[in-house]
Order: structure tokens, then sequence, then C-alpha cells
């Protein structure tokens, strides 16, 4: 099944009530309690709370004090499908998803063959749509094999479903280079996806180039390595008059960087992940390998420019940058693990305790940015409002959980946030009309089913 460039298995059109929820969505202004009908997997009626009946076989959900959210939407995300399914795949990799209160997803090529042939590429479409519990589209590389040397068929690509490019794990080092994809994206459409990274300045470095790393006596690779290369290739972007979307953003000099080049009418946008909205280099004084990711967890000052960055409008969405690992993999010392970390589970969580809790970000705010990675690649916004596919995320914001006491729907544990407790568990998530996640405690036993 495919909705507007995406693919999954799909299933049985929801028959809902949700009754008695926070209603929130800052797109429609929505914010307050109501009800919600969802009628064959669409929004179908919104009331005042108790106003709603429920029809005759719809499933009604008593979700007093919980909060109900357009579904969550993250562009970046990483399910080692083909050739790596011992770490993620398709069917585990958006359960995580689910779990997570993610409506849709969009995947990266650096997989065993890469995305560089529209054949590989037509084989995951087909996959989606047998495994996928939510809505998942792909971008293709670039360059072929992620080398930096040739660019894929572009045009050839997006007929064949990709959303767009990137060589995301590796930069497009040779601005030459950059500078003809552009323009082909420019003839075939969609987004450039950038993995911004000098390797002349990172290479053989494994954290972040500060206090820590001289501490830790570890090879540390400075913010300049990503910021000088995030203003070169913003400003090829405006030369060119192409879309360049930054992915996973750490530095402050990164953001500066986004914002003066937005402001000169380049188009430009930009991504920050949770853990580098809620970490630091500091975590890595455990040498824990949960906490090793490219780019690597910053300053404390980095960290507060990305917050500042998020709340000004200069960083576009927050996205996970999903990266799951096997235990063995992780199980080395520093130096030698890969890098990557886990995080649709956590998501909303991690940054509604660490950030909207203490009153740093608004939870409007939050819910904008994680829906709004959507328009960046030219999909459907969710949004709560009548006539629209139900793309839902239901939220207790009361409740606490702790983070892999139950085990993880990834296959992969290399979660960051792992141990920790954090407030905000998704009760049920409904995408492209389907029920694709119900908590345990979300039953019809205990959520007053009338059939």
């Amino acid at each position: 099944m495919s909705v507007k460039g995406l693919y999954f298995r799909g299933g049985r059109p929801a028959e809902l009530l949700i009754r008695g929820a926070h209603l929130l969505d800052p797109r429609t202004g929505l914010d307050g309690p109501g009800d919600l009908l969802v009628r064959d997997g669409e929004i179908a009626e919104l009331g005042a709370p108790g106003a709603l009946a429920a029809p005759e076989g719809v499933e009604t959900i008593e979700a007093e004090g919980q909060h109900l959210f357009p579904g969550f939407v993250d562009p970046h995300v990483h399910f080692r499908t083909p050739g790596q399914e011992h770490k993620e795949d398709l069917a585990t990799g958006t359960a995580a998803a689910a779990a997570g209160g993610f409506t849709a997803v969009i995947a990266m090529p650096n997989t065993s063959p890469t995305i560089d042939d529209a054949s590989v590429l037509r084989a995951l479409r087909e996959a989606a749509e047998l495994q996928a519990r939510v809505p998942v589209g792909f971008l293709a590389a670039i360059t072929r094999g992620l080398k930096g040397d040739d660019l894929t068929e572009m045009a050839e690509l997006r007929d064949a479903g990709a959303l767009g490019f990137t060589d995301d794990g590796r930069p497009v080092v040779v601005a030459g280079m950059l500078r003809k994809a552009l323009q082909y994206q420019r003839l075939a459409g969609g987004v450039l996806g950038l993995h911004e990274e000098d390797p002349s300045l990172s290479n053989g470095c494994v954290m972040h180039e500060g206090a820590v790393s001289a501490r830790l006596g570890l090879a540390g690779y400075p913010s300049i390595g990503e910021s000088t290369i995030v203003a070169r290739d913003a400003a090829i972007a405006a030369f060119e008059g192409g879309r360049m979307h930054f992915q996973h953003l750490s530095a402050a000099e990164s953001v500066e960087a986004l914002a003066y080049w937005k402001g000169r009418g380049a188009q430009v946008t930009g991504e920050a992940s949770p853990h580098h909205l809620t970490l630091t280099h500091e975590a890595v004084l455990s040498l824990d390998t949960r906490f090793k990711m490219n780019p690597p967890l910053r300053a404390e000052s980095d960290r507060q420019a990305l917050i500042a960055g998020l709340k000004d409008g200069t960083i576009d969405c927050i996205a996970t940058d999903h990266a799951p690992h096997a235990a063995h993999e992780k199980e080395v010392p520093f130096e030698e693990a890969p890098n990557g970390v886990t995080g649709l589970e956590t998501s909303f969580a991690s940054i509604y305790t660490e950030l909207v809790k203490p009153g740093i970000v608004p939870l409007a705010l939050l819910v904008e940015k994680l829906t709004s990675g959507a328009a960046l690649f030219d999909l459907c916004t969710p949004k709560i409002e009548v006539g629209s596919p139900a793309n839902l995320a239901l939220v207790d914001l009361r409740e606490q959980w702790v983070v892999g006491e139950h085990g993880y729907a990834s296959r992969s544990a290399n979660s960051c946030f792992h141990g920790r407790a954090f407030d905000g568990v998704v009760k049920l998530t409904v995408a492209a009309g389907t029920i694709a996640h119900r908590h345990p405690s979300t039953t019809p036993a205990t959520t007053g089913v009338t059939a």
C-alpha cells in the first residue's frame, strides 16, 4: 500500500472514538479537551468532551487526562535493510517508530547494497508494502556506493520513488560534485540531505574535541569540522538555487551558518536530534559506547545553541537519526565501537522530560518540530482536522517509564537513554488510518469498546 511516496503494509481502517483527550495541534489551533471520531481511517468528527457518541462497531477509548497529537514524522532513520537485518529491518524499525508515536519515517540509503540503483529501491518499496507497520519513504544515494565519485541516476531514482538524495554517513567532500548534484536535483526534484563533516578534521576522531576528550585521552573532532562544511554547502545551495537539508546538526557554529544563509534566501533547512538537544560530551566520561555517535555529543554551549535554533525557527525539525547496532558491535572499547544510537522509541519522551517539563520548550513547539519533517520532503503533514487521514499519537504525559526496562520494539538496544526514567507513554498510534501501535494498558478490555 502506498500513500504519496510512502509505503507500508496497510491494514483495516480504524473505527475509533477517542473521548476526552487534550487535543493539541499547533497548525490547526487545537489546544484543549475534546472528542475525536475516526471512521474508515479518516478523522470524521471533532466535538466537545463527551459530546460524540460512538456509532455501532466503533471502539471507544476513554482518554481523559491524556494528550492527542498529530502523528510524528521522522525524516532520518536507518533500518539496515537490505543487508544488515541483524541490526534492524522494516518490520522491527517501523514497530519502534509506531511505539514512539511516529506515523511516517524516511529511511537512509547507506545499506548493503546501497540504495543507488532503481532496482534496489523498487525491491525496498515492495518489502515495505509487506512488512512496514507505518508508512516509510526512502532517500537514494547522491553518489554511487556513497563514494563521492560518480552521481547516481537521480531522475531514474526519483521515478522509482526516491523522496530525495543523501550520502548520509559520509559527506560529499568535493564541492564540485555537490554543485553538480544540486544541478541534477533541480531537474529531478526532491531534496539533497547532507551529512556535514570535513574528513580532514574528523579522521580518527571518536568524540567531540574539548575538555572531556583531553581528560580521557581520546582523539577529538572539532565543531568547525561540521560548521565550515555547512557554510560552504549553504553557499553552493544559494548560488545554484537548489534545495538542501542539513542532517543531525550538532554545533553552535552550524546553527549560526544555517541562520545566516536562510536570511540570504537560500533554500536550506536543518534538523537536530534528541540526543544532541538533551546530552553533552560529559556523558562520554562513562565510556559507554551507547554515547558514541557521529556527529558526536558536543559541549553545553552547542546544546544551548541547538535549543535556541529550535525555538527561533532556524532548526526546522527534530529527527532521531535512529541507528541500530547489534549488541556485540557495541560491546567493544569506545574507540572501536561503531557510531550510532537508536531513538524512535524515546524521541518524544526524552525531549518532553528534559526540555518541556522544565519550561525550556513549549509542548506545542515540540509537537510542531516532531511533525514538520514531512513538509521538508514534500509529504503531507499530519493534522488533527476533519477529513484528514488519521495520523495520531495518544500520549499520557502523567505516566513515567524506564527506557529498556521491558525491552525494545527495535531489534537493537543501543539507546543512549537506556535505564533513564522519562515521562510520556505513547498509548496508541494511528498511522495512515490504521492502528499501528497499542500500549498494553490500552486494550479493548480496559478502554470501553462498544460493538
